[in-house]
């Protein structure tokens, strides 16, 4: 049976359109910088939770505290790990100079996470205080002091970088 010049056109097309071809090299291309961009990005920072009630000072310290738990004191309440523990008012009207919610709060943290061997390493355990900038010092004295009476020695202060300009 001989086709005409139109069937035989029509057949090729036919031919054509059953063959799928997926090219794969770009597609690979795509994932190689996506990889890239997710390791670079990914690598040794640290994200603190952010509060809009807390408005921290600024610095120009270039060394990024390692990972730990985070105590925010806002002008009205004191939170560990974004849970509050007591508030502000009551911290300053009471005049010992342990926070005992905080306390609390804190060993009970301790003893259910076994320390690490950094944490062996060094004296105590570690913390991060992000303070608003306008709280007063006897507050932020106090919440040392709690700290520290929890075994948690190594306490650092989070703060915004300064522009260099």
């Amino acid at each position: 049976m001989k086709l005409s010049p139109l069937a035989k056109r029509a057949q090729r097309r036919e031919r054509g359109k059953s063959m799928v071809d997926l090219n794969l090299v770009s597609l690979i291309d795509i994932f190689i910088i996506l990889i890239f961009f997710l390791m670079f990005n990914a690598s040794g920072v640290e994200i603190l939770p952010n509060n809009k009630a807390v408005k921290l000072p600024e610095s120009t310290a270039s060394v990024s505290p390692k990972e730990s738990l985070v105590v925010l004191v806002s002008g009205q309440e004191i939170q560990l790990q974004g849970r509050r523990v007591a508030s502000v008012g009551e911290v300053l009207a009471n005049n010992q100079d342990v926070i005992e919610p905080l306390r609390a709060e804190l060993e009970a943290l301790a003893a259910a996470r076994p320390m690490t061997a950094g944490d062996k390493a060094s004296p105590g355990r570690s913390v991060t205080i992000m303070g608003d900038k306008d709280i007063p010092y006897r507050l932020l004295r106090k919440v040392m002091a709690t700290c520290a009476r929890a075994n948690f020695e190594q306490i650092s202060f989070a703060v915004l970088r300064k522009n260099k300009t």
